[in-house]
C-alpha cells in the first residue's frame, strides 16, 4: 500500500511539473491576465486533452482513480511529454506493458574480456541505477577515482555529486548531471518498491543538495549516446563519443571512442604508462 501511495505522490509532482513548463502560447491560449502560477491551469489541461476538470484535478492531486491509457495518451500529448516522460507517466499511473526485467548484476566472463579487448577505448558496464559493475585498463585509467571508490560508492551519479573532485573534469558537467538525473528517475519508476533503491534515493538526496534539486524537477530521460569533454590535468581537452549498448536487461555497456588526434594520442599515451 505504501507503494502505491508512493507512486500517487509521485505522479502529482511530476503532472505538476509538466504542465507548469507549458505556456499558454505554446498550445494557442491566450495568455490571459491574473495568472498565480506558471504553465496551464488544470483546467486547461483538462479541455485540450478532453477529460474532466474534476477527474484531471483528483487525477493530478493523487487520488486513487484509474486513468485509462488512451487518457494518459491524451494528456501526455497535451504536456508535450516526450517517450521517456510518457513511458514515467504510465509506469506513475499503474500501466506497465512488460514486466521489470530481472537484473541480477552480474558480469560474466565473456563481457569482462570484451572490455579488455578494446584496448585503448575507454569502456564500462553499468545498470540502471548507475553503479560501475566492470570495466578496462583504459576506463580506469581515465577515471581513477571512480574505480577506487568502495563498492557503495562505485557509482557515477555518486562519485559527480558527492565524491570528491575528480582528477579529470567534465567540460560541461552541470548539464551532464541534470542528464544524468533524468535517467535514474527514468530507471527508478521501475524499481521504486525496492528497498535498496530506496535507500540510495535517500542517501544521495541527503548527500547532495544539487541532486536533491534536480531530482525535484522531476526530468526524466533515457540512456543515449553522447559526446562528453573532459579537461585532463596533463592532457588538456579530451572529447569523446560515448555509445551505449545493451547487454542483457538493464545492464550496459558504454565505449568512449576518442573524437579527435589529441585525444587519440592522449590515450596511447596514458596506456603506454600502464604498462
Amino acid at each position: 500500500m505504501q507503494v502505491v501511495e508512493a507512486r500517487r505522490t509521485d505522479l502529482s509532482a511530476f503532472l505538476r511539473s509538466r504542465r507548469a513548463r507549458i505556456t499558454p502560447e505554446m498550445v494557442d491560449l491566450p495568455p490571459g491576465p491574473r495568472r498565480r502560477t506558471p504553465g496551464l491551469r488544470r483546467e486547461e489541461v483538462a479541455q485540450l486533452a478532453g477529460v474532466g476538470v474534476t477527474w484531471y484535478t483528483w487525477l493530478e492531486q493523487g487520488r486513487p482513480i484509474n486513468a485509462s491509457p488512451q487518457v494518459l495518451d491524451a494528456i501526455a500529448r497535451t504536456l508535450r511529454m516526450d517517450g521517456a516522460e510518457r513511458q514515467h507517466l504510465y509506469r506513475l499511473a499503474g500501466h506497465v506493458a512488460d514486466p521489470v526485467p530481472a537484473a541480477s548484476g552480474q558480469v560474466t566472463p565473456e563481457m569482462q574480456i570484451i572490455l579488455d579487448r578494446l584496448g585503448e577505448l575507454p569502456a564500462v558496464i553499468s545498470n540502471g541505477r548507475c553503479d560501475a559493475l566492470a570495466w578496462n585498463d583504459a576506463y580506469a585509467r581515465l577515471f581513477p577515482e571512480l574505480v577506487a571508490a568502495p563498492e557503495g560508492e562505485r557509482n557515477h551519479l555518486w562519485q559527480l555529486c558527492v565524491g570528491p573532485q575528480p582528477s579529470m573534469l567534465l567540460v560541461d558537467r552541470d548539464q551532464e548531471v541534470a542528464r544524468l538525473v533524468a535517467v535514474f528517475r527514468g530507471a527508478y519508476s521501475r524499481h521504486s518498491d525496492d528497498p535498496c533503491w530506496q535507500d540510495f534515493l535517500r542517501r544521495l538526496s541527503e548527500e547532495s543538495p544539487e541532486f536533491a534539486r534536480l531530482w525535484a524537477r522531476q526530468d526524466v530521460a533515457e540512456p543515449g549516446s553522447r559526446v562528453k569533454a573532459y579537461k585532463h590535468p596533463e592532457y588538456g581537452l579530451l572529447r569523446f563519443s560515448s555509445t551505449g549498448f545493451t547487454a542483457m536487461p538493464e545492464i550496459r555497456m558504454v565505449v568512449s571512442t576518442p573524437m579527435d588526434d589529441p585525444t587519440r594520442t592522449a590515450m596511447s599515451k596514458l596506456m603506454g604508462s600502464a604498462r
